[in-house]
């Protein structure tokens, strides 16, 4: 059972919570627990039973101390997706025709288990993925968040069941919204317990069985969200958990005949080749967020220290590896050397180490592949601007264990390719704008769309900013995070353009129909 004491230690992305000491200790005691695991060997989970692959593991390493092994993780073959699938798919009926109450209930009863278990969870999750403490409990938090509203969703539609007109007296018509069948759910690694509940959650509530594939940086997590399924009562059928490396399962388990639909979170060029092979025979939903190149402009009016501060947080937060982090700003030239001076203010106060310790806000990147991706826009910035902060890799003491870099600012030209293309690391570049149409224009230019946010102090360049931003998630002056910090129930996560397809988010109240199909019951009587 959720505790009254649970729900008083909610933490969500805008939560500004270190001092509560109620918090930190039962992280402590969670983050002791865990480590105490540390370097067992885990399979995967096909029909509940227990499946290995010989003596092939995936190693998963903590990204502030490469040298330690949190799990050795089975590395599913592709002949072990194939048999996930074809379980899932012989029981897509049965579990199609549960009634929607009883797929609800189960829903809540994983969120209440993910609640009870959420410190042991956000211990893992901060080890796993570098997050700090209260970034890793909200990921934990808004799991939970999201199996409820999803749940919700189906209730109060009544699973999706409507009488519709009628052209005679003897004839009633019913339309309903019913499951594809089997979903592939291929998840990311920077909201390993959100993002991978989300997607799977909102198949399982509407009668679709699921193989669950975390990424390869964070199985660990993954199995965390299997096992509070299990525990809620989801049967062993109906959701299977697989591990491995995308490039020996991912393929196999997309292109399977018997995969019905796929929801995926990641890359953009990942993404749009399982878009565009997916669908053979006739076309199959295919449901997907694809990453972002979040702007923040700034102008004249705006108030300096709170878009200091909301940058900050969306720039560096999980060290940038977010789809909605922002990862460029412009700024009005008038007010530019004043907002640099307090960006810079900032990100030099920051406490940047392990992510475990309360007090640090600024962790680790995912992996080595990550550092090398950092070291080229350091590169470019170097090539094509100013650095006036950061750009070397940190070395120091403990941190030389891990993948540990500075947060780099980079004031540079418009024309910098660090302003369209989406790195997923802590180099954020800055540019100068002389008007609003000059910022918009710039901020339209780059292929994604998903996240934006602008400061001023005026309601005219606000509803500007709204009208004509391609992007489907706005924030106008939100100091608590300038482009991150959405939550189920209160801001969709929708993806225009290049970052995602289906035109309806996550988090929102949309999302959940669009794993359904819609059919339509004529009786005629007499």
């Amino acid at each position: 059972m959720t505790t009254a004491m649970d729900k008083e230690l909610k933490v969500t992305y805008t939560t500004s919570a270190a001092d509560l000491e109620a918090i930190h200790a039962r992280f402590d005691a969670a983050l002791a627990e865990v480590r105490g695991r540390l370097g067992r060997e885990y399979p995967i989970y096909i029909g509940g039973k227990a499946l290995r692959n010989g003596r092939s593991f995936l190693d998963d390493l903590c990204p502030a101390d490469a040298s330690m092994v949190l799990g050795r993780f089975t590395a599913a073959t592709a002949e072990q997706a194939g048999l996930a699938v074809e379980t899932a798919s012989g029981f897509k009926s049965s579990w199609a025709r549960t009634p929607w109450p009883r797929r609800v209930e189960i829903m809540r009863q994983a969120a209440a288990a993910i609640r009870r278990r959420k410190f042991e969870f956000a211990a893992i999750v901060c080890l796993e993925v570098g997050k700090n403490r209260l970034e890793a409990l909200g990921d934990v938090e808004e799991a939970a968040d999201l199996l409820e509203y999803y749940a919700r969703q189906v209730e109060e539609a009544g699973g999706f069941a409507r009488r519709m007109g009628s052209l005679s007296p003897n004839e009633t018509t019913l339309d309903v919204l019913r499951p594809y069948g089997v979903f592939a759910c291929i998840a990311p690694f920077n909201f390993p317990m959100a993002l991978a509940a989300g997607m799977s959650s909102a198949a399982l509530v509407t009668g679709n069985t699921v193989v669950f594939k975390p990424a390869a940086d964070t199985p660990w997590s993954g199995l965390c969200l299997y096992e509070a399924y299990r525990e809620a009562g989801v049967p062993a059928e109906a959701f299977h958990f697989i591990t491995g490396r995308g490039a020996d399962i991912g393929e196999a388990l997309w292109r399977h005949p018997l995969v019905d639909g796929v929801v995926f979170t990641g890359s953009r060029r990942t993404g749009m080749r399982i878009f565009r092979g997916f669908s053979e025979k006739w076309v199959k939903p295919c449901l997907m967020e694809l990453g972002g190149k979040a702007p923040v402009i700034v102008m004249d009016g705006a108030d300096l220290d709170a878009a200091a501060e909301g940058v900050c947080k969306s720039a560096w937060g999980l060290q940038n590896q977010k789809c909605s982090a922002c990862s460029r700003v412009y700024v009005h030239r008038r007010v530019a050397a004043g907002f640099l001076e307090k960006l810079l203010e900032r990100t030099k106060a920051m406490r940047i180490g392990d992510p475990s310790r309360r007090e640090v806000f600024f962790g680790p990147v995912i992996n080595e592949a990550a550092v090398a991706t950092w070291q080229a826009a350091v590169e470019l910035g170097r090539k094509d601007g100013e650095l006036l902060h950061g750009g070397r890799r940190l070395m120091e003491g403990d941190l030389a264990k891990g993948w540990f870099v500075a947060p780099t600012v980079v004031k540079a030209p418009l024309s910098s390719r660090l302003f369209m293309e989406e790195f997923f690391v802590p180099v954020l570049p800055v540019g100068e704008i002389e008007s609003l149409d000059q910022a918009i224009a710039e901020s339209n230019k780059a292929e994604y769309g998903l996240t934006a946010g602008i400061f001023t102090a005026r309601p005219q360049e606000i509803e500007r900013f709204f009208d004509e931003a391609q992007f489907g998630v706005l924030y106008a002056n939100r100091r608590a995070g300038a482009t991150t910090g959405a939550w189920p129930g209160c801001q969709p996560f929708t993806g225009w353009k290049g970052s995602g397809c289906g035109g309806k988010g996550g988090l929102g109240p949309y999302y959940v129909a669009q794993f359904m199909r819609e059919q339509s019951r004529t009786v005629v009587r007499g």
